[in-house]
């Protein structure tokens, strides 16, 4: 910017007690006219940011016409898991996940951000004080005078917001600071989410060694009974080597499954704000897979707009870059300034207010645009492409969310449906493998059909396992896609880092050490 300014100030200089004789009256008229100007006008340019109104589904594709929908239960709702390990684990990974102490950082810093913004409606004032020491020589006497001399004074500016560029700055920060407490409930919605499903697939992997180790076990049985009639001469030596290599093959599984169940282990671990070990021993205890009740309500969609944060993060930051049009349109029109100092000057401290020159000055400063190559007409066409992609981003994250509503609630319906077919054929392989048994050893089935049955057994029950933690990890989906998150208190303005001798620490150690695995890191609970 190119800008041409005008000052107008008056300035005197006077001993005290003695009254100012030209107060330059003109001055002082066209400082009084500008600033009524300012008061009278109010004026704010920009757009006024309108939530914006869209048109939403009226039911879910797979809900049932006749039946009005009930809103859904999102409180606490990985308590309908009843596993309170798991709901210890969900407050500890609340109050020591990293994520989540970005988070309120960044909370603490969008305040402060506010209040900067606010501090430029009001004037400043800064204070100033010197005091100095001279000496001189005369060059014809050659005689050395020496002197003290101190200042002291007070300057102030004010810029009158004629055009409404402050109030849009302050009207941004307001609708940034909401943006990172909506970030806040969306980082603790994913780790809810996370610790949920980690969970459930640990309990997975420990059901599925434990039906390996069993059916390993079984299948020895079954070879030690094939070698035994082969001894007898009722067996074939293939048999021995197909119900060996059988045992060996289910036996074969476990390692990978170990390893599977270690890194969700791991993971857990590490959104709890912990090393990846801390919690191995106390997860190592073998647990039952989480069972939700279910069905669960689920709403309608306009439901999305309130209990997502991701929607109302996105909606905060269409509002924000709305007002930073207003705040780009404010730079291309004048602007006002009112600056005023006093200074007094003596040459001993205590002279300072009594027998020491006094100057004042005051007086408005005007700042015109003229010329800048399209610089400023630039910036607000800028910040109306930012407006126009922060809307973009808005009307996408609405239909993303409906996008996962509507996914997770036909995976978790198809799951069930999974789930209850494997139930049947578990029950009917596990009796065709229990006939099988007791007619091998009577001699009138052959081996290869007791084989078969124990081997369709155990992929039936493996398949059940799995589309059990798939009903779990489903159920768990669709409370994140419906918005279910932390409904607890955060303390957000208690800084997460601490200063000390040794540099910046997290304020709560003990996460990173296994000490932490016997109870929740502190402020768990707040």
């Amino acid at each position: 910017m190119t800008p041409i300014s005008a000052a107008f100030s008056c300035r005197c200089a006077a001993q005290p007690r003695v009254a100012a004789r030209s107060p330059l009256p003109a001055g002082w008229r066209l400082a009084g006219l500008l600033l009524s100007a300012a008061l009278l006008a109010g004026c704010v340019v920009g757009p006024d940011y309108q939530k914006p109104v869209l048109a939403l589904p009226l039911a879910w594709g797979q809900a049932k016409a006749a039946k009005p929908a009930k809103p859904p239960a999102l409180a606490a709702w990985w308590r309908r898991l009843n596993d309170p390990l798991l709901d210890a684990l969900i407050r500890e990974a609340v109050a020591g996940n990293l994520d989540v102490a970005t988070a309120k950082a960044k909370i603490r810093e969008a305040r402060a951000s506010y209040r900067q913004a606010v501090g430029a409606l009001f004037p400043t004032v800064d204070g100033s004080g010197s005091a100095t020491r001279a000496k001189s020589v005369s060059a014809g006497s050659g005689s050395i005078a020496t002197g003290n001399q101190f200042q002291a004074g007070l300057d102030a500016s004010w810029e009158l917001d004629l055009f409404g560029a402050n109030k849009r700055a302050v009207e941004a920060a307001r609708y940034g600071m909401d943006a990172s407490e909506e970030e806040l409930r969306a980082t603790l919605l994913t780790l809810i989410g996370d610790v949920a499903s980690n969970y459930v697939q640990a309990r997975g992997y420990q059901a599925r060694i434990a039906l390996a180790r069993r059916t390993a076990a079984s299948q020895r049985e079954t070879a030690a009974l094939t070698r035994t009639k082969f001894e007898a001469g009722a067996s074939s030596a293939v048999d021995v080597a197909n119900a060996a290599g059988q045992a060996a093959t289910t036996e074969a599984n476990i390692p990978d499954l170990q390893s599977a169940h270690a890194e969700a282990v791991h993971r857990l671990s590490v959104l709890t704000g912990r090393a990846p070990a801390a919690l191995s021993r106390r997860l190592g205890k073998p647990g039952a897979i989480p069972r939700p009740r279910l069905p669960i309500p689920t709403g309608v969609p306009a439901d999305l707009l309130a209990s997502r944060p991701d929607i109302r993060l996105a909606e905060r930051q269409y509002a924000q870059s709305t007002a930073k049009i207003g705040q780009a349109q404010a730079a291309r029109y004048p602007s006002v300034s009112l600056t005023g100092s006093i200074a007094t000057t003596g040459t001993r401290l205590g002279d300072l207010g009594k027998s020491s020159s006094i100057s004042w000055s005051f007086g408005p400063t005007l700042t015109v645009p003229i010329f800048n190559g399209g610089q400023l007409k630039a910036a607000v066409e800028v910040a109306e492409a930012q407006r126009d992609q922060s809307f973009l981003a808005y009307r996408s994250s609405v239909l993303s969310a409906l996008e996962d509503v509507e996914n997770a609630i036909v995976s978790l319906a198809q799951e069930r449906i999974k789930s209850a077919r494997l139930a049947v054929s578990v029950a009917n392989y596990r009796e065709a493998a229990s006939l099988g048994r007791s007619l091998y050893r009577a001699g009138t089935q052959s081996f290869l059909d007791l084989l078969e049955a124990e081997r369709s057994l155990y992929s039936a029950e493996d398949s059940l396992i799995a589309s059990q933690v798939a009903v779990a990890t489903d159920y768990i989906a669709l409370n994140k896609a419906l918005g279910g998150g932390w409904s607890g208190t955060i303390d957000s303005g208690k800084p997460e880092i601490v200063d000390i001798a040794t540099g910046p620490h997290l304020a709560t150690p003990e996460q990173f050490g296994a000490a932490a695995e016997a109870s929740p890191p502190h402020g768990a609970d707040r």
